[in-house]
């Protein structure tokens, strides 16, 4: 065990991308163990990618590029500042809406905080928020990515531990909307202390007429991740279909209601999600050989016995297990946490009586957060790369955020049924 953590982290310290640093470190190990046929490394990055339930995962990032190039985005752009006109810092609000109505577009919490400092970034520099604070805004709060489906992160620890994805989706609903509140109340702390934008004395009311006039053309996007739980759940189409129902509906969204999905444009998500696809399906692959390694060594149950020696208190456990998760979340991609570490927790907390449903989507929500902390999130150095903003900046502006989340997090953990209440409502209690 010692052999393989110590390959990973010099790799891992030496820079090397995150794909390699798992694969080698498997093989590596493989190498290291003469009882260990090294024909088996070969097959488990094969193995790794046979999966039809994994099928979700390339098509949601598809329809996801496909709606931000076919016009929805500006629909849910021109919905956002609508409902935030009359609210102190009413553009880095606007972010806050953007993240929890682009949840259910493009499952991606970096892709959506790239968005949005693109669009909102140089409107609030012209406004005078500093740069600090808009990266962490725009950052910070496409968190709510994370659970509003489809999220990739709940696709992918469903697929791993063989939990319901669309129960997932379900769950992921009150906790998107719950962090939408705290960061909006946030922002609105934040913006009256640094008096960055109060609002215009003579903003008119959001009258009814205005928001359904608004609300005629922006539906067909509100309308997607409600059509995926209900789809799912009357098996009109299984998780891996509905990804392909998405990339459909997409297109025709783009193409015959909003009329901005054009050849080129359609180019242009297919190149975008080819790469996006690429990076994520060699990190899958690779991370075969390191995760039979793992179960090899029992690193599951040797980190199971040292937790479980700390405390046997469900609560204090789940929170012991997510400060682990955020640790490993600063310096691991996201996508590789819930490959390789679902399978040492989730066991764990089932033995508790903890609902993995429960577990996943604050696993999803503290894994994410993890892209968006130094020293190595992808997240933060999109953002501040973008309007060149020095990190150090942006993680002092970031920390009321962060303590917001860090609250709304607490309370999913001790109330469980916030989280459990749709999921249960719609498909049962299990």
């Amino acid at each position: 065990m010692n052999f393989l953590l110590l390959c990973f982290v010099v790799f891992l310290v030496m820079g090397m991308p995150i794909a390699f640093v798992i694969g080698i470190s498997g093989f590596a190990y493989f190498l290291s163990q003469p009882v260990l046929p090294f024909e088996a490394a070969v097959q488990m990055i094969v193995l790794q990618s046979q999966s039809f339930a994994f099928l979700a995962v390339p098509f949601f990032i598809f329809a996801g590029n496909l709606m931000n190039v076919s016009g929805i985005t500006e629909q849910l752009l021109g919905l956002a500042r609508l409902l935030t006109r009359r609210m102190y810092g009413g553009t880095a609000q606007v972010s806050v809406v953007m993240s929890t109505l682009m949840g259910g577009v493009s499952g991606s919490a970096t892709a959506d905080a790239a968005m949005e400092t693109r669009i909102l970034g140089p409107e609030m520099m012209r406004l005078g928020y500093s740069k600090g604070y808009i990266c962490s805004v725009n950052c910070l709060t496409a968190l709510i990515t994370a659970t509003i489906p489809p999220s990739l992160g709940l696709i992918i620890f469903g697929f791993i531990g063989e939990v319901s994805i669309g129960r997932l989706f379900a769950a992921g609903i009150v906790p998107g909307f719950l962090m939408t509140f705290f960061l909006m109340a946030t922002t609105t702390i934040t913006s009256r202390i640094k008096k960055y934008e109060p609002p215009k004395a003579d903003a008119p009311k959001l009258s009814f007429r205005e928001l359904f006039d608004n609300l005629k053309v922006s539906i067909w996007a509100l309308l997607f991740p409600v059509i995926l739980i209900v789809g799912i759940r009357f098996g009109i189409f299984t998780p891996s279909e509905s990804g392909a129902f998405a990339v459909i509906y997409a297109i025709i969204i783009g193409k015959f209601i909003y009329k901005k999905l054009t050849w080129e444009n359609f180019k242009s998500a297919l190149l975008t999600t080819l790469k996006d696809n690429g990076a994520i399906m060699l990190i899958i692959a690779m991370s075969g050989p390191f995760s039979y390694a793992i179960t090899w060594v029992r690193l599951p149950a040797v980190l199971s016995s040292f937790i479980f020696g700390i405390t046997d208190n469900p609560h204090v456990l789940t929170l012991i297990m997510l400060g682990f998760l955020f640790i490993t979340g600063m310096f691991v991609d996201s996508n590789v946490n819930f490959l390789l570490l679902t399978p040492i927790f989730l066991p764990m907390v089932t033995s508790v009586g903890m609902d993995p449903v429960h577990f996943g989507v604050l696993m999803a929500t503290i894994v994410t957060l993890g892209v968006m902390t130094p020293p190595i999130g992808s997240a933060l150095y999109t953002v501040c790369g973008i309007i060149d903003c020095p990190p150090e900046e942006y993680t002092k502006e970031s920390l009321p955020f962060l303590l917001a989340i860090l609250i709304e997090l607490s309370i999913l953990v001790f109330l469980p049924d916030l989280v459990l209440f749709i999921p249960n409502m719609i498909f049962g209690k299990v």
